[in-house]
């Protein structure tokens, strides 16, 4: 049995096969763990989404702001972007089924047999493992709710920048949802950066990678995360991986097992 942590798909079919094949996955004794981003700008993400729902006895994934998006757009939160690929999945006939699956993801995942946590974007440096598993809980218990269409219709926006324990309804929601799946830069504060995309080594002034704030706080687990093409799978901190190698942008993608730390790579 081996567990394999992966990288951002972004509707890329052929390379996610293409890694499959090459750590010679076996459902019945492996398991996969996607850092979310599942659809969205790659050529395939009705065949994507497919392919993991298929899977899902055996794999486990995170939301990211592609797949919230996709969801935003089926509830008639917002219209689909120009640069979007999303809509084969809206008008597939299987789509109930694929979507309603994909809501019931969390935010937050563990994996306590590798004392490892899996997010898309990050653990806050300035939130416990504790305190971002009760918030990734209370996202997930909104989107499993009649509150869900509240949810997505305000989802949008990057303001509050920063955690504040009075905050309640969307704000704390967005809040939330922002952390897990759009963080790359923040500042002393813990305030998110949210218009940078960029190299780790080239901040907004005043505002650093995450991962390297100095009173991060959750130190004891494996931190796995997606989201940051930029960092080509390297933040140069012990016990924080970056799993997204910019498969959809001619990268690659990437499989972590997390039995050996052997990194596997399906060029794009």
């Amino acid at each position: 049995m081996s567990d394999y942590a992966i990288g951002d798909l972004q509707g890329c079919l052929d390379a996610f096969n293409c890694l499959l094949e090459r750590i010679h996955f076996n459902p019945d004794r492996d398991r996969l763990f996607l850092a979310g981003d599942l659809v969205n700008r790659g050529p395939d993400s009705l065949g994507t989404l497919r392919r993991v729902y298929a899977l899902r006895d055996n794999l486990h994934t995170v939301l990211g702001n592609h797949d919230l998006h996709l969801l935003a757009v089926a509830h008639q939160a917002t219209d689909s972007k120009r640069k979007d690929t999303l809509s084969a999945i809206l008008d597939a006939p299987d789509r109930s089924n694929l979507l309603g699956w994909l809501q019931q993801q969390p935010l937050l995942l563990e994996i306590p047999e590798h004392q490892a946590v899996l997010t898309h974007a990050g653990l806050p440096p300035l939130w416990s493992l504790e305190q971002g598993r009760q918030r990734a809980a209370e996202v997930q218990a909104v989107l499993a709710s009649d509150d869900a269409d509240r949810f997505f219709a305000n989802m949008y926006g990057n303001q509050p920048a920063g955690w504040n324990d009075a905050l309640q309804g969307p704000d704390r929601w967005r809040v939330i949802t922002n952390h897990f799946t759009r963080m790359r830069f923040v500042n002393q504060a813990g305030e998110l950066d949210l218009g940078s995309k960029g190299e780790a080594d080239a901040p907004p002034a005043g505002f650093m990678p995450w991962f390297t704030h100095p009173q991060r706080l959750e130190r004891q687990h494996r931190l796995l995360f997606g989201h940051w093409a930029a960092l080509e799978g390297h933040t140069g901190v012990d016990g924080v991986e970056a799993l997204d190698t910019g498969c959809v942008w001619g990268g690659s993608l990437t499989a972590l097992c997390l039995d050996s730390g052997e990194r596997i790579h399906c060029d794009c």
